[in-house]
């Protein structure tokens, strides 16, 4: 974890490449608006839903969204159905989208990640299910203070619940949101990668903290981790946000 400007980053536990599931989608994200950037308030080009994004949706008990072939859903629209509820069949959606198949797109996030000095990181699919997606929360966090610099992200991982046309009500998975300071980030979790979350948190004043937990009880169930690596984010949320008031440090 980090407090932005301060240039100091915090690690505890071996920085060891492990699956980080649904934070994938960060990248995913991160990417899909390199290509084609989004100014506040804009919602971009309509994008069809092909027929596999809607025959994906439900299958193989993957978290997903009910989607109609030939709709057609704007780049913004997507990008909550992709950072919300965290579909994987919308995380493959647009990667075809972007770069004609999912496979060119993992190359564009793999480069993306060479960019950003992610040096321990593969990506091997848009959506984080497979578990040869992997990372470290350290260079999860390099992505995290990139991701909280795009305006349109920020705006969107910041957003509890959203009604999208053809969808309906989405929430979004993060349920720290709106406690303790947090802002954002993503959640991932499945049986391989146990509970992971990526967290932006503002302080009492004008920072922001960034920080990734990752492999919260992994092979046990998504579930557990999850509550697991929420409960441990919150911990570090409230104890540096403490030490900040104490100290006067918080900007």
């Amino acid at each position: 974890m980090t407090l932005e400007g301060s240039g100091q980053v915090l690690t505890h536990g071996a920085q060891r490449p492990v699956p980080i599931a649904s934070l994938a989608k960060v990248m995913t994200a991160y990417v899909v608006l390199a290509g084609h950037p989004l100014r506040p308030g804009e919602e971009g080009p309509r994008i069809e839903v092909d027929r596999q994004a809607a025959h994906e949706a439900g299958v193989g008990g993957e978290s997903t969204v009910v989607v109609t072939p030939g709709d057609r859903r704007t780049e913004r629209e997507l990008l909550h159905l992709l950072l919300l509820p965290s579909a994987n069949n919308i995380a493959r959606l647009l990667a075809r989208w972007d770069a004609g198949s999912e496979e060119a797109f993992v190359r564009k996030m793999q480069r993306a990640a060479q960019d950003l000095g992610m040096r321990d990181t593969t990506y091997t699919d848009a959506s984080g299910i497979e578990p040869t997606t992997t990372s470290t929360a350290a260079d999860q966090l390099r992505l995290a203070r990139e991701a909280m610099r795009l305006p349109v992200l920020r705006d969107i991982v910041a957003t509890r619940e959203a009604t999208v046309p053809g969808v309906g009500r989405v929430a979004n998975s993060n349920t720290l949101l709106g406690t303790s300071g947090v802002v954002g980030l993503k959640t991932g979790s499945s049986t391989p990668a146990g509970g992971n979350l990526l967290w932006a948190a503002k302080t009492d004043g004008t920072h922001l903290l960034l920080g990734a937990v990752l492999h919260q009880r992994a092979h046990t169930t998504p579930t557990e981790g999850l509550t697991a690596a929420l409960e441990a984010s919150r911990a570090l949320i409230d104890g540096l946000r403490a030490r900040l008031r104490s100290t006067g440090s918080e900007g």
